[in-house]
């Protein structure tokens, strides 16, 4: 009988570190019914540990019914599962791909339904008290398209391990659901304008009264954005009722958003999408049980007939988006008052080197004679002058073809946004400009549009088909993620890993190249942009 007893206490001290190791989340991944739990306004909610992050996905942050503003989601009682990804805004359907370009994307199109408004969440710690700061990421796609799922290189895993930050990304509504204008047709649709814009800001508001408890620092909210994401920022920062939910911005490829649609536009919309669909006024209400396939179809017809109407008076329209409502959006970002409204926000902006043209049809190789002759249709006797100042800006060109892949309107708009909030703005602005070549697919990716993401996110490993995955590529995401992370924590991205990254103003034109060797040029492809804009336009 001793001798069984000692026996089982060998086996129970030997069998004790195993029990530990076991239970020291070792493995990638930890689950379960006492796992990753904490509390939000709403009730509690459940994710899981992955790789020693806590990871949350589908919260619930808003409800609404179609056109209508967002109010705070019905609380529930039990623990909430939140371990994968909630649904998407409805969009055009994805029928046809581009093979060459969906391989390096690869799209996650997620499931579609109208009750979008979730988000998600990633940590290191739950309820510890530290306050990390915030990056609330706001996805691309325009006001049209896109999810918080839709790139690899969304997940913010990477960032969150590597900055001690809390990374927030979102859905919201989009196109139709989220920006047509019903406001002529009663008060109860006042807010339908801007609909997808107010579910960012109860978002945000849920970021405010909720991430505490999942280790994060209500007061210290940078949101960031490319493309569409960088629109919505701009917005955002234009918009009083958002003031104060949000410390920093980073606009990425997106500073196109100069002007609001105003309302004798976007009314205009709605009443030609009534015509369409041959509803008198009195009928307006039948549009909240059209489904949506309906209801999009007859949406873009009459986008389409406003467009032309105002291409007849010499005038354009930016399609779904942000609207001049008088009441979420009173001012135009020109305004004097917007632009109050926003100057003590420290500003990161910046586009890629060449975003969409790799996307353009036409000729990839070409002779250095073809090339001249090409570009003397579009500039003439500043031929010469452009290629000098091609290569001057970019010293690496050596293919003929690299003389026009150059992207200028998105870098244009960049330097006007930061120009403007230098000048208008208590708080710095930093410019970037990235420049890195994928190597990927023969080269034919280059720096292009979204490419960045992946070095913002420290996401290379999950975004090797576009990035390669080499050492090149993980050596620059971790600078660049180093930056972002900095400027997250104090707005400001000066990081040990750069070269000093001064503030920029409309007089230094101080921009940080990004790239396997990154440095700060003043000005760097000033000539270039003035020879293209002196340009005759086509």
């Amino acid at each position: 009988m001793k001798q069984n007893s000692t026996l089982m206490l060998l086996l129970f001290v030997c069998f004790l570190p195993v029990t530990a190791f076991c239970q020291n989340t070792n493995e990638p991944v930890a689950a379960g019914n006492d796992v990753a739990v904490t509390s939000t306004e709403s009730g509690k909610v459940k994710g899981y540990i992955h790789n020693g992050i806590f990871t949350f996905k589908g919260i619930p942050y808003a409800k609404a019914d179609r056109f209508m503003a967002p109010e705070k989601p019905a609380p529930w009682t039990d623990v909430r599962s939140s371990k994968a990804y909630g649904p998407v805004c409805p969009t055009d359907p994805t029928t046809t791909v581009n093979d060459e370009f969906e391989f390096a994307f690869q799209h996650d199109l997620g499931y579609s339904n109208e009750h979008c408004q979730s988000l998600n969440v990633w940590t290191q710690k739950l309820n510890d008290g530290k306050k990390r700061p915030v990056m609330v990421w706001l996805h691309g796609g325009g006001f049209t398209a896109g999810s918080s799922i839709e790139l690899p290189s969304y997940d913010g895993e990477n960032l969150a391990k590597k900055g001690d930050v809390v990374l927030v990304s979102v859905n919201h509504r989009l196109n139709i659901l989220g920006f047509l204008d019903l406001s002529a047709y009663g008060d109860k649709y006042k807010s339908s304008a801007n609909a997808g814009l107010l579910d960012l800001k109860l978002a945000l508001e849920w970021v405010k009264q909720n991430i505490a408890q999942f280790g994060g620092d209500p007061d210290n909210v940078t949101i960031f954005g490319q493309s569409g994401g960088g629109g919505k920022v701009t917005s955002l920062m234009n918009a009083p009722s958002v003031k104060g939910l949000f410390k920093n911005a980073i606009v990425e490829s997106g500073s196109y958003i100069t002007a609001f649609n105003e309302k004798p536009v976007t009314q205009k919309i709605a009443a030609a999408l009534l015509e369409e669909l041959h509803l008198q006024p009195s009928q307006v209400d039948s549009l909240q049980k059209l489904s949506y396939d309906v209801l999009n179809e007859a949406g873009k017809k009459a986008m389409r007939k406003v467009s032309a109407d105002l291409r007849k008076e010499g005038k354009n329209m930016n399609g779904w988006g942000p609207a001049l409502d008088g009441d979420f959006l009173p001012y135009q970002p020109s305004d004097p008052a917007a632009k109050e409204l926003s100057k003590n926000i420290p500003l990161l902006v910046g586009t890629t080197k060449n975003e969409f043209a790799p996307f353009v049809p036409g000729p990839k190789s070409q002779t250095m004679d073809e090339l001249k002759e090409s570009l003397q249709k579009k500039y003439g006797d500043k031929t010469d002058a452009y290629i000098a100042a091609a290569q001057k800006t970019y010293p690496t060109i050596s293919k003929p073809s690299e003389y026009t892949d150059i992207e200028f309107n998105f870098r244009s708009l960049a330097i006007k946004q930061a120009d403007e909030k230098a000048v208008s703005g208590a708080a710095p602005v930093y410019m970037y400009l990235f420049t890195w070549q994928s190597p990927v697919n023969g080269g034919m990716y280059k720096a292009m549009h979204c490419m960045d993401i992946a070095f913002q996110f420290n996401n290379i490993a999950r975004c090797q088909e576009m990035t390669g995955g080499g050492k090149e590529a993980y050596a620059l995401a971790d600078k660049i993620s180093s930056a972002w992370i900095n400027f997250a924590k104090t707005g400001n991205p000066n990081t040990s890993s750069l070269p000093k990254w001064p503030a920029y103003t409309a007089e230094n034109g101080a921009t940080m190249i990004l790239d396997n060797q990154c440095t700060v040029k003043n000005h760097p492809d000033d000539e270039l942009l003035k020879i293209v804009a002196a340009a005759p336009k086509p």
